[in-house]
């Protein structure tokens, strides 16, 4: 068994099996984990530091709200610059957002505060879901939060200094089916699910499983998922001087409201007719949560957002498992063919890059005669 492990030792890369810095850069996990670091390196997790749309946000935050601020957005966009108190992100790890070394360093999550707060232990044994985990370079351990939601909400629930909820997603999770019902669904069961893979790769280690968990965590920017997470159908009915056009959303696939997250982002729902001679109608509904400041003055960029809200105005969004029945009228007689379109956009943020802006995810034309 001794020459098995110290076989294994001289096979594995240097830094892995002997010069594991505390905390890792990612880099060095995927030496031996290679499948999940190629995974997570298309994640939101792994762009959450370099993204233009957050670094723009956090230099607005710290000119208007001061240095503190700072801290409170690093806390989820690079949790291993605050746990090492490198807040001037002069190390490699710390630009590398929710990084391996992070989330395997979790021991255990507690909500009795404010906002929900994960204890990390940042040492050469790495926590993570399996009860059977060995490694030849780290120790391991068997961790119950990373089978349930709790590792997810220390960065998807949040109150701003006021005490205001900006991030409520845990808090919707909890309140649905997805948590209470017969077949309940944590957070890992549609965002990380089992895919083929290996855990470690097979040039250091024989597989003993194959499959690992989705490391490219797929959410809203997701057209799949998107789909996956709200159905649409449209119909029309003919009256004598106008066209109405039914459209039912559900949220079928979501375990929280869509959108969801901050309350900038929003589903948009579209309704176009055109008739004969190029003459077209349009209507939509939008599906958001607005905010105010303690003015009451609705707050439309994303750092006033996290650091001025103190009120709720109104909130339409889509709860899990909701229907929604949108009915809409256009001015064509009854005689008159008609194209209808319906069109689905989720709106990720006013600031965001021009390919998340505005992304059409469903759309479907049919013929009013």
């Amino acid at each position: 068994m001794r020459l098995g492990i110290l076989l294994l030792l001289v096979a594995l890369p240097a830094a892995a099996a002997g010069d594991l810095q505390i905390p890792s850069s990612a880099e060095v996990c995927g030496d031996c984990h290679r499948e999940i670091q190629e995974g997570w390196k298309k994640s939101a997790h792994a762009q959450a530091m370099e993204s233009r749309l957050f670094q723009d946000a956090l230099k607005l935050a710290e000119s208007e709200s001061g240095p503190a601020s700072r801290k409170v957005c690093l806390s989820c966009h690079s949790p291993l610059a605050v746990e090492t108190n490198d807040l001037a992100l002069v190390r490699k790890v710390s630009w590398e957002g929710i990084t391996c070394d992070y989330c395997h360093s979790i021991r255990e999550v507690s909500l009795t505060e404010a906002n929900p707060r994960a204890r990390v232990e940042l040492s050469l044994v790495k926590s993570g879901p399996s009860k059977e985990s060995f490694s030849p370079a780290h120790g391991t351990v068997y961790s119950a939060v990373h089978t349930s939601s709790l590792a997810c909400v220390s960065c998807h629930e949040y109150r701003n200094a006021s005490g205001f909820p900006v991030l409520t997603t845990y808090s919707e999770w909890k309140d649905s089916s997805y948590a209470n019902g017969k077949d309940t669904k944590d957070c890992q069961a549609c965002h990380m699910y089992g895919v083929r893979g290996d855990v470690v790769d097979p040039r250091v280690q024989r597989p003993s499983q194959p499959t690992i968990n989705l490391h490219e965590i797929p959410g809203s920017r997701s057209v799949d998922q998107l789909n996956k997470a709200v159905a649409a159908q449209i119909s029309t009915a003919r009256f004598p001087n106008r066209l109405q056009v039914n459209v039912k959303l559900t949220n079928r696939g979501a375990g929280h409201h869509v959108p969801t997250g901050s309350p900038l982002r929003q589903l948009i729902l579209e309704v176009r007719v055109q008739v004969p001679g190029g003459k077209e109608f349009r209507e939509e509904r939008v599906y958001r949560r607005t905010v105010t400041d303690r003015n009451g003055t609705v707050l439309e960029r994303e750092h006033m957002a996290f650091t001025r809200a103190a009120k709720e105005l109104k909130d339409t969004r889509l709860a899990a498992n909701e229907s929604r029945n949108e009915v809409f009228s256009f001015p064509v007689p009854v005689n008159t063919q008609a194209s209808v379109q319906g069109t689905l956009y989720y709106y990720y943020s006013p600031t965001a890059a021009t390919e998340f802006q505005k992304k059409k995810f469903w759309t479907l034309t049919v013929w009013a005669r």
